[in-house]
């Protein structure tokens, strides 16, 4: 049964969310770049394949999907936001890897062409969908039947100390609301049995789940806890709710991350549990 529409966060992709991550662009990327490996060899792109990117971002991983389907493959990157399209634009010409493409679009509604698509990956861009089993049905209308659907996605919270332990910081400062059970967002995927029943609604099967667990480099490799606070200040959703702190408050909130990210910290940077699913269906 398909869950009602929570929120419309795909407007703030196109606005504010979209716009916060291009600011600190190097910085998201280069925490969650541990995860790229592991999302391309589970999904074993082969020379020859045409590719879709869901929710591309900046086009790092749609890029690395062209250099692996070859010449004679395509990658096709879709985001909803227009300045990071734009970016992964300007990064695909700089590599001059001539067999990807972009496009600033909505995946759930997006229909393509005629020609089905052999693969759909994802790094962290399926969560946000306002509806997502509408989305997943969109999506599996894309591909090609004994196609394959490879997704990065959040496990819970309790497994991801990088965003619970910063929340459980800045809750003792900021009255921050509860997410609804599902909502879009980050961690809309961290139950299997929830993401299985959109996949099989939609037409998928074979559904399965691995794990990549590790250290991902809080505000990038190498970054002190310094600068670990100053990217969970000015990089996530909070950012307006810790601006509008006065002076005393803002700078409380600030020493208690700084206990916390020395914690963490090591030689190389700011290092902080993750756990993420690893999500394979057969279209």
């Amino acid at each position: 049964m398909s869950a009602p529409p929570v929120a419309d966060p795909a407007e703030d992709w196109v606005a504010e969310m979209g716009a916060r991550w291009l600011a600190h662009i190097d910085t998201f990327e280069g925490m969650i770049a541990p995860v790229d490996p592991a999302l391309l060899e589970k999904a074993g792109l082969r020379p020859g394949e045409r590719v879709v990117d869901i929710g591309c971002g900046g086009g790092t991983t749609t890029i690395a999907a062209g250099r692996l389907v070859g010449p004679d493959g395509e990658a096709l990157g879709l985001d909803i936001s227009e300045a990071l399209i734009a970016r992964a634009m300007e990064r695909a010409a700089s590599t001059g890897v001539a067999n990807v493409r972009f496009e600033c679009a909505d995946a759930s509604v997006y229909s393509g062409d005629d020609a089905k698509f052999d693969r759909l990956i994802s790094r962290f861009g399926s969560m946000f969908f306002p509806d997502s089993y509408a989305a997943f049905a969109n999506l599996h209308s894309l591909i090609r039947p004994g196609g394959r659907i490879d997704l990065a996605v959040w496990a819970a919270p309790r497994d991801n100390p990088w965003m619970s332990a910063m929340i459980a910081v800045v809750r003792r400062h900021l009255d921050l609301p509860r997410p609804e059970p599902h909502a879009p967002g980050p961690f809309a995927f961290k139950d299997p049995a929830y993401l299985q029943d959109i996949l099989e609604s939609a037409g998928f099967d074979k559904v399965g789940f691995d794990v990549w667990s590790g250290d991902l480099p809080f505000a990038a490799p190498g970054a002190s806890s310094a600068d670990a606070v100053t990217f969970a200040l000015e990089g996530m959703a909070f950012r307006d709710k810790v601006a509008a702190l006065g002076p005393p408050a803002r700078d409380a909130l600030a020493r208690d991350l700084a206990d916390l990210y020395r914690g963490y910290a090591t030689g190389q940077g700011v290092m902080m549990p993750a756990r993420v699913w690893l999500v394979q269906a057969t279209a």
